[in-house]
């Protein structure tokens, strides 16, 4: 089941973009802390659709998950309370690029 990992976070992401105000009350330190969060949750669905899919190239994994990614911001701007921003697609596209190039910099060292 290749598939089911990047299924199920493509459903928790699903869940909370649904969530009317995920706000921690911590003024700046909440941006950061959601962008972060962005960044890492988009680079592990890449990761995870770049296992299921078994394929040397990065770029398949990087489609769907931007897709997806995009998708999710349109998605938001339907709830109440959030609003869908192309700037959050691309801190989704800076975590990816961050796992594309950890990943690369992991196999290139077990390589040596």
């Amino acid at each position: 089941m290749r598939f089911g990992p990047p299924l199920v976070l493509m459903g928790v992401i699903f869940f909370f973009s649904a969530q009317p105000d995920l706000g921690t009350g911590l003024g700046v330190w909440d941006t950061i802390l959601r962008k972060a969060a962005h960044m890492a949750e988009y680079g592990l669905l890449w990761f995870l659709w770049y296992r299921a899919l078994r394929t040397p190239s990065p770029l398949p994994a990087a489609a769907i998950t931007l897709a997806y990614a995009a998708t999710d911001e349109w998605h938001q701007s339907f709830v109440e309370g959030r609003h869908g921003t192309p700037v959050d697609v691309l801190i989704d596209a800076a975590g990816v690029a961050l796992a594309i190039a950890i990943h690369a910099r992991a196999r290139a060292a077990t390589r040596e």
